[in-house]
């Protein structure tokens, strides 16, 4: 199977959608923050690991403890995913913070404040 065959696109965007139901509804841990989004996921093509990026609403301490917490309920998640999907092999999953949503938040804020301070010298 190559690496972007259709088949691994839709099995990544499988185990996304589970992860983010499990994660919301099922997950109970007080680490994981409220605003906690799978971003992206990505499953090796022999179904044995799976690199889950994911993305936290706050700070980078809230975001590191989500992180902590996912990886202790990783073995839960996994089993759950294992209940969910229908696949020959249930990926092991590691959980990778993504910061690039904050990361263009904050570009776009510099980008506003230079912008602004030009309107002011123009004036």
């Amino acid at each position: 199977m190559r690496k972007n065959s259709i088949k691994n696109v839709r099995i990544n965007a499988e185990v996304q959608r589970e992860l983010s139901n499990i994660i919301r509804n099922e997950v109970k841990d007080p680490r994981i923050h409220m605003l906690t989004s799978v971003v992206s996921v990505i499953v090796a093509p022999d179904l044995k690991t799976c690199k889950a990026y994911i993305s936290v609403l706050g700070s980078t301490e809230e975001g590191e403890a989500t992180v902590a917490g996912l990886k202790s309920a990783e073995g839960f998640i996994r089993s759950q995913l294992a209940k969910n999907l229908n696949l020959r092999n249930t990926p092991q999953i590691q959980f990778i913070l993504d910061q690039s949503i904050e990361y263009g938040v904050n570009m776009t804020r510099k980008i506003e404040e230079l912008a602004e301070e030009e309107r002011h010298e123009e004036d």
